[in-house]
């Protein structure tokens, strides 16, 4: 099993996202132990947001590209990579006023390629990684408006994975965090138990 893991929380050591996404990986490793785990930490290497500078990263001659796009292309090719080679992908998210964080916004913009990760069609786009599976760990100091529901930005994340392939998708949240210490506890400790759920994921993408 191949797992990448993506953490993108500003919090350091204080991420709830981040704790999770740790306490994720760490039970698919020990129901796998031959696993492999790439780890990005996209708040301390944070990918450059797209500019015109940075076009010919996604498409075109890669001709007489400088040194900072030369480097921007390398990186890219290696996420696209790591994506197209795991099986289970574990993300860290927390809301930023109502979306996710910028810097995983611009992971998603270098993977999110036509011809790459997806390609249109006569029927419509078609995601090109099927076959994965997805955890987000959805972090943020409030709750849902409708608890049966995506919020925007599991939305927005949520569309983005199934966009390129990724049907598999399942949902960890802390929410309800800046509510309170009752409020805050009460919703760690539902987070935990979501996780210690997934202890059949490996299994379940195997089969």
């Amino acid at each position: 099993m191949n797992i990448l893991q993506l953490d993108s929380s500003v919090l350091g050591d204080n991420s709830v996202s981040r704790n999770l996404t740790a306490a994720v990986v760490a039970d698919l490793v020990a129901a796998n132990p031959s696993a492999t785990v790439v780890r990005h930490d996209l708040d301390k290497d944070a990918p450059a947001h797209l500019s015109g500078h940075l076009l010919p990263v996604l498409g075109g001659p890669k001709d007489g590209l400088d040194a900072v796009q030369q480097a921007e292309l390398d990186r890219t090719e290696a996420w696209l990579a790591e994506l197209l080679a795991a099986d289970v992908i574990v993300i860290g998210a927390p809301a930023y006023n109502f979306g996710m964080p910028t810097q995983l916004k611009s992971w998603f913009d270098r993977i999110a390629q036509a011809g790459r990760t997806f390609a249109y069609t006569a029927n419509g786009p078609v995601g090109l990684t099927q076959g994965k599976r997805a955890i987000v760990v959805s972090s943020r100091g409030g709750v849902r408006a409708n608890a049966e529901a995506l919020d925007m930005h599991e939305l927005h994340i949520d569309t983005l994975l199934r966009f390129i392939g990724v049907a598999d998708v399942t949902y960890v949240r802390a929410h309800g965090l800046a509510m309170g210490p009752e409020a805050r506890e009460a919703s760690l400790a539902a987070a935990r138990s979501q996780v210690a759920a997934l202890n059949d994921a490996a299994e379940r993408v195997a089969a």
